[in-house]
């Protein structure tokens, strides 16, 4: 079914109807594979499928969405969130006013300060609702000329926030003497006494097996069990895709019997908040930068999955096998690995006596 581009008169009231229906779509194309709360994702449907007056009431849609394990719709709702608002300020009179240089000056305001990825994702989420509202827009009434369609053609090549392709930069990571300070300022965090062995146990996980925030918040009791002197965890990586990971027993063992007798979820996950939801990334990034600037660390990009490259550098510099590098990060492509050769400074250390 195809819908007028301007809903109603109001222009902010037409573009929270798009952006209703664009997250109505990524809902349901989402995979579901962590979603136990059948009926609250029902529910959640189900309001979605009626108008709101308010994006504040999406807002806690989406917040709810998540909270049920549908964690990357965040990442759509977000730009579009802050788009709304923006176009509230400039007083449009109608969609058809949009174009790319507005969209351009939105992007550039809005993610000012924030990093590439961030800036990408930006980007990405304003071309592909714009790509949803030219395929289910319609300019005429008439049920026979509902082809007729306007069109938006945004792609925003041409917006210069980027600095550069994915790649360029080098990633933020710590050397063994930070790792060290990290672990004992981790050890004597003042946490609370509720999220203490929870929130040491997913970091550990993360720091000492390299895998993303989100597949340490998506583990499953069963996805993780005891051999010999280790603990084998079972990861669903990008794509869905499957791979395995091995960390000591000595180094979480403490934390995770803890934390079982502090777990309360209906949910088949190892890690919840305190009413029994996934915790979400930017929680576990957010005590990640607590404790690296307790420990007096200070890097570019303080965020947890800098705990991920500190891990990949480490285990190259060691052993210096990509191969070795890529399987424990999951990566598809073992190119993707190749960036952590450039931190092995033992051939470099040649150069220094060339006269």
């Amino acid at each position: 079914m195809k819908y007028k581009l301007d809903y109603e008169s109001c222009t902010n009231q037409s573009l929270l109807f798009w952006i209703q229906k664009y997250i109505r779509n990524k809902l349901t194309n989402l995979s579901n594979s962590n979603v136990k709360d059948k009926d609250k994702l029902h529910s959640i449907l189900q309001s979605l499928a009626h108008d709101k007056n308010d994006i504040e009431q999406l807002k806690i849609l989406i917040k709810d969405s998540r909270n049920i394990g549908l964690g990357g719709i965040g990442t759509y709702f977000n730009p579009l969130y802050k788009l709304y608002y923006y176009i509230k300020e400039i007083k449009l009179d109608s969609l058809k006013q949009i174009d790319e240089d507005i969209l351009s000056d939105f992007l550039l305001t809005v993610t000012s300060g924030l990093a590439d990825a961030s800036k990408k994702n930006h980007k990405i989420a304003i071309v592909n609702f714009f790509s949803y509202i030219d395929k289910n827009n319609t300019s005429s009434s008439n049920k026979s000329e509902e082809n007729n369609a306007y069109v938006y053609n945004i792609e925003l090549k041409n917006w210069g926030g980027l600095r550069g392709k994915s790649g360029d930069k080098l990633p933020c990571f710590m050397n063994k003497d930070e790792i060290y300070r990290f672990i004992d300022e981790l050890e004597k965090y003042p946490f609370s006494l509720k999220t203490s062995a929870r929130d040491k146990l997913i970091i550990k996980i993360i720091l000492y097996t390299g895998i993303r925030v989100s597949e340490a918040i998506n583990l499953r009791q069963k996805d993780m069990f005891l051999q010999d002197r280790n603990y084998v965890l079972q990861v669903r990586g990008k794509g869905n895709k499957p791979r395995v990971v091995m960390i000591k027993a000595s180094i979480i063992d403490s934390e995770l019997k803890t934390w079982k007798t502090q777990r309360n979820t209906e949910l088949d996950i190892l890690v919840c908040n305190q009413k029994g939801n996934p915790i979400t990334q930017s929680y576990i990034s957010r005590v990640v930068e607590k404790i690296l600037l307790s420990a007096g660390i200070r890097k570019e990009k303080n965020g947890a999955h800098m705990l991920r490259h500190s891990f990949a550098t480490l285990l190259y510099n060691k052993h210096h096998d990509l191969v070795l590098v890529q399987e424990a990060l999951g990566h598809a492509d073992i190119n993707t690995s190749r960036i952590y050769t450039h931190f092995d400074t033992s051939k470099l250390e040649k150069t220094t006596d060339l006269f």
